[in-house]
């Protein structure tokens, strides 16, 4: 067996070591700035799309809404003493009930004087239509007497041709006699008789004629008293187109002292409820003087939204009410009507914006929501109530 070779050191050349090369550290400020700038993107993009993005949500919500309802308040319009206070405070009234009954005795002397009035001016046109019957039945009187005069001047024209025929016969009946008397052809006695006839005709055609003269004098008189009457009825026709404006003025002022003898009677002008009592038995009033406030039954509600939540809602909206008095109850509703207008556009002095101070403030826009029917709630709900509302834009209109 050979033998072992000697083992021999052998030394290898040392290799150098691996150097790795070190990063060089971000000065403290880089992170703080990146996390400063994404800030500020996300800022600039949630400010640039909030709008968008509220008014486009299918439901808007707002807690500044209150329950409204009609108050009206009842005055006076004419003056006088309070004689009774029909109601209580807080009293629920129905349409019609009287409320407040102020003295009436003078409204009702006026009324009295009014009527009495009327009445005198009705028996004045009332004698003045007897006063024309009259009057008429003058005309037709003195008409027929004209009728009668033309009668007569034709019977006495008749009567004068007649006689002027008679006289046309005799007259020449005459002269033939009387000449006939001179040659001795006739008697005295035929001479006579045709100078009687001949006499006799002329005096009648006379008389005739004189009748017609007179005749003609009665139909000018019964003509002149015709005009008369007829003038006479002229003045009752004017007369009475004045009687009546006399009693529609009188009907007039009956009708003005009926109105304030209702005036003493200040009644509910629709279901409510009253507020409190302005005045007392024994109190004098005055036009204007307010008496007491109603508050309507009918409640809605209104809802002041924000003008950026308004980009869908729209008349006819579902809505649901959550009343802060009643917890747990969900009344609902929809939407009525929009305000044409902002709030502040309705105030005493509008804010003008046409100044180098603006600062833009998101508006609020009134929006009614009628309410439906809910018996877990009826007739306790009060104006004033604070509400939240969220209207449903993708509800059926």
């Amino acid at each position: 067996m050979a033998p072992e070779a000697a083992s021999v050191p052998t030394t290898e050349p040392a290799k150098p070591a691996l150097v790795v090369p070190r990063h060089q550290a971000w000065p403290g400020w880089i992170v703080p700035s990146l996390v400063l700038l994404l800030a500020v993107v996300l800022l600039f993009v949630i400010a640039g799309n909030w709008n968008a993005w509220v008014g486009g949500e299918a439901k808007q919500a707002t807690d500044d809404a209150y329950l409204h309802a009609d108050v009206t308040p009842l005055s006076t319009k004419i003056s006088g003493v309070v004689a009774s206070v029909k109601v209580s405070d807080y009293q629920h009234v129905k349409a019609g009930d009287l409320l407040v009954q102020v003295k009436d005795d003078d409204y009702q002397a006026q009324v009295a004087q009014a009527d009495a009035g009327v009445a005198a001016a009705k028996a004045a046109i009332e004698n003045n239509r007897r006063q024309k019957q009259l009057q008429q039945a003058k005309i037709d009187r003195t008409v027929a007497g004209v009728g009668q005069a033309q009668a007569e001047i034709s019977a006495a024209q008749a009567g004068i041709d007649a006689a002027q025929a008679e006289l046309d016969r005799t007259l020449p009946e005459r002269q033939r006699q009387e000449t006939l008397i001179a040659t001795g052809s006739t008697t005295r006695q035929k001479v006579e008789q045709a100078v009687a006839d001949e006499e006799r005709s002329r005096a009648q055609l006379v008389s005739r004629q004189a009748g017609l003269a007179q005749a003609k004098a009665a139909l000018a008189s019964n003509e002149s008293a015709v005009d008369a009457e007829r003038r006479g009825l002229d003045v009752l026709n004017s007369q009475e187109a004045q009687l009546r404006a006399d009693l529609a003025a009188k009907q007039a002022a009956l009708d003005a002292a009926r109105v304030n003898l209702a005036y003493t009677r200040i009644v509910a002008p629709t279901n409510g409820t009253v507020g409190e009592r302005k005045v007392r038995p024994g109190q004098m009033v005055n036009p204007g003087t307010q008496v007491i406030s109603l508050v309507e039954d009918d409640v809605w509600v209104q809802a002041n939204y924000k003008e950026t939540q308004l980009t869908h809602v729209a008349v006819g909206n579902a809505a649901e009410i959550k009343v802060d008095a009643f917890p747990g109850i969900v009344l609902r509703g929809r939407v009525s009507n929009v305000s044409p207008a902002s709030g502040s556009q309705f105030s005493l002095l509008p804010p003008d914006n046409a100044t180098g101070n603006f600062t833009k403030v998101t508006q609020r826009i009134p929006v009614k929501i009628t309410l439906e029917p809910d018996s877990r709630v009826a007739g306790n709900l009060r104006p004033g109530m604070s509400v939240v509302a969220t209207i449903d834009t993708r509800s059926a209109h």
